[in-house]
Formats: C-alpha cells, sequence, structure tokens
C-alpha cells in the first residue's frame, strides 16, 4: 500500500491510511529522505492514528525515517498514536527515542511552526 505524501508549504505529511508491510514501511522511509531534497521540505509529519499496532520493525523504521531526514536538513514529527498502541510500545520496549510525537495532525503542525521559528531566530 503506497502512503500519499502532500507537500503543505514547508513541510511533507505521510499520511497512513491502513496497515503496512515491512516493504511498504521502507518505502515510505525511501520516498520521504528523497523527497526532503527534492521539495527542499524543512518538517515532516508522520500520521500513524490509523495504525492499531506497532511492531519492533515499524518503531525502529519510524525512527530511522526521522534520523534520515533530520540528517537531510528537515525536522520529523510522528503524530496521532492511538493510547493503547503507546501502552504495547512501551510494555515491549519499543521507543521512537530521539524522535518528536505530538498528539495529532494540528499539534504537529503546531510544534514544527514553534521549532522552525526557533530555528530562525537562533541563524
Amino acid at each position: 500500500m503506497q502512503v500519499p505524501i502532500l507537500k503543505q508549504g514547508q513541510y511533507l505529511i505521510a499520511s497512513i491510511q491502513g496497515a503496512l508491510g515491512d516493504q511498504d514501511l521502507v518505502q515510505l522511509r525511501d520516498a520521504l529522505a528523497e523527497k526532503v531534497g527534492r521539495l527542499r521540505a524543512r518538517g515532516v509529519i508522520v500520521d500513524v492514528t490509523v495504525l492499531d499496532v506497532m511492531d519492533s520493525f515499524a518503531s525502529r523504521t519510524l525512527r530511522d525515517l526521522a534520523h534520515m531526514t533530520r540528517l537531510r536538513g528537515a525536522e520529523t514529527v510522528i503524530v496521532g498514536i492511538q493510547p493503547e498502541v503507546a501502552f504495547a510500545m512501551v510494555q515491549l520496549g519499543l521507543t521512537l527515542e530521539g524522535v518528536d510525537t505530538a498528539l495529532d495532525l494540528e499539534e504537529g503542525l503546531a510544534f514544527l511552526d514553534k521549532k522552525m521559528k526557533r530555528s530562525r531566530s537562533r541563524g
């Protein structure tokens, strides 16, 4: 299943529409890493609201995605992790260490806007 990636201003938004297999996650990671550079995106939001399970591969791939896009010049925020998914991840010791998260798309956009303003005021 291909994940749609939309450009909203200086951000890319990838909204997962259903369960993804390992290959789908790898394709999403690679597509976002490529599009960050090509579209000159400053931020990436990955919306996982529809996911009711997040296994170790998915967690690791999302973490790698965030680190890859940061190396390409964009900040990433994962939004929409459901309470039961968060609980299961904690129980299984799965973390998104070093990855920013937000409650939903609206908060993710606000988070990136605030981060962009801070980086502009420093530079």
